[in-house]
This record gives structure tokens, sequence and C-alpha cells, in this order.
């Protein structure tokens, strides 16, 4: 006979090596989804999804097979607000007692240009982190990368003529508490570059945007320092990575600096 249910579940038989395993499931698969802005649109993109749950000691194997079928029944209803559920429904279809859902997309922000005030879209990476720990405790971080122009304060001060700059990516993994719009956190990431980048410029903002980040020259430690003060007041973050990498334009090698903190812990 070959129907399924007489074939054996190798999967479910026993393992006597006695070794939990933290992490198991697939990783990068591809699966339309919808994410809501902060004007109360939706951009519907396509994201890459990682799914792990905890395999307990005494069982062989995960089935595989429930992850693809769990992203496939949300169709294209994937959102911020659906994924804490779909985690639980994974953690228990699975038979774990914890997992992890990483969803990772393209974001898109219509700018404005400082001047012409022409308008033109940037995109940011965004990836979306959903974990429940032994225990029940469910956390939501996010974490989006963000291009700016940073100048070098040093080259501005030697030379006669002009300064090298460079675009540099600032990288924030933040987790949060309660509603943080992708848009505030990009926000607040490019307000501590030098200048901020647009995907359209006219001459005028070009003459502007360059003149802005001569007068704002900043080291790769300033641009951490700088965005990790800014997570520090925002009460909706709880704990944070920040990181800065300046692609230089004189060196054929990056700079780079990193602040991580529990702001629950007092230091």
């Amino acid at each position: 006979m070959t129907d399924a249910a007489v074939l054996a579940d190798v999967q479910s038989s026993e393992d006597k090596r006695r070794l939990v395993i933290d992490k198991v499931g697939i990783k990068a698969i591809r699966h339309p989804a919808r994410v809501r802005d902060k004007s109360g649109g939706v951009q519907h993109t396509v994201a890459e999804f990682s799914m792990y749950v905890g395999l307990p000691h005494h069982f062989k194997g995960t089935h595989m097979s429930r992850f693809v079928e769990i992203l496939n029944s949300k169709e294209r209803d994937i959102s911020v607000e659906s994924i804490g559920p779909m985690l639980s429904e994974m953690i228990e279809r699975l038979h774990a007692e914890a997992g992890t859902i990483e969803m990772r997309f393209p974001y898109f922000i219509n700018k404005t240009a400082p001047v012409s005030g022409v308008r033109s879209l940037m995109d940011y990476e965004v990836t979306f982190i959903a974990e429940l720990h032994e225990g029940g405790e469910y956390v939501f971080t996010m974490k989006v990368v963000v291009p700016v122009t940073s100048l070098c304060p040093c080259s501005k001060e030697i030379s006669i003529h002009g300064a090298h700059n460079q675009r540099s990516h600032i990288t924030v993994t933040a987790q949060t508490r309660g509603l943080l719009w992708i848009e505030e956190l990009v926000q607040l990431i490019e307000s501590q570059g030098s200048s901020e980048l647009y995907g359209l410029l006219k001459r005028t903002d070009e003459k502007f945007v360059t003149e802005r980040a001569y007068e704002n020259p900043k080291f790769v430690e300033d641009l951490v320092r700088d965005v990790a003060g800014l997570l520090n007041a925002e009460g909706r973050i709880e704990r944070y990575i920040v990181e800065s990498e300046n692609f230089e334009s004189i060196h054929n090698h990056s700079a780079y600096a990193l602040i991580e903190r529990d702001k629950r812990i007092t230091r």
C-alpha cells in the first residue's frame, strides 16, 4: 500500500542522542507580503522568510513541509500584525516550545527633495523578527538598513579645498514595545547623517545637500553615538544595536563602529 496514512513518519521517531536543537526549519523562502505604512496605506512586496522552531532532544527531526504549509495558508495576508499569530500557529503545529520567524523585505518611502520639492522613492532593507521563547515571552525586533552621506571631519580640517565623503550604511536592530513605524525609525537614523540621501535631486537640491554635508562632518564614531543618543530617548525601544559601515572613498576598506545597549539594564 502507498497510502500516506500508513507511510513511516521518520521525523517523529525517537532520537537517543539527547541533544536539543536550538533552531531547525527553513531558510530564505520568498513569499508575497503586505506591510502597512504610516500614511495608512499598504505596500505589497515580496519578503524572504526564515522559520525555525526548537527541537526537543527526543525527536529525530521536524516536519519541514509544515513551515511551507503555514506560509502558503496565509496567501498574501502577512503583515506585522499577523506575524505573531502565525508564529504561535507554527509552534503549535510543530509541537515545539519556542520558535522564530524572520521576514526581510524592501520598503519604499516617498521623499521630497529639500529645495525643488520633487518627489522620488527611496528603498530600505527592513527585517521583522518575531520570537516566542520558552515560557511564553514574545519578542518583536525590527532591523533597518539606512544609507546616508558621511563627510570626514579630519579631511575637512586639513584640506584647503573640499573634503572626502562617502555613502554609509547605518543599521539599527531595535527590540520594540508598542507600535514603532518603519518611517519613524528611518527618519531618526537619517537625521544623524552628514546628509540624507534622495532618489532624485535637481541642481539646486544637489548644491544644498553637498553644502549641508560639508557643514555637518561626522566620523563613523559620531554616527553611531548620535543615533544611539536618539534611541536612548525613544521609549518604545527597549534594546538596540546600532552599526555604521562607511564605504571609504579614499581607501579600499570600510570604517566600522557598533554600539549595543539593553535599556532595561541599569548601568
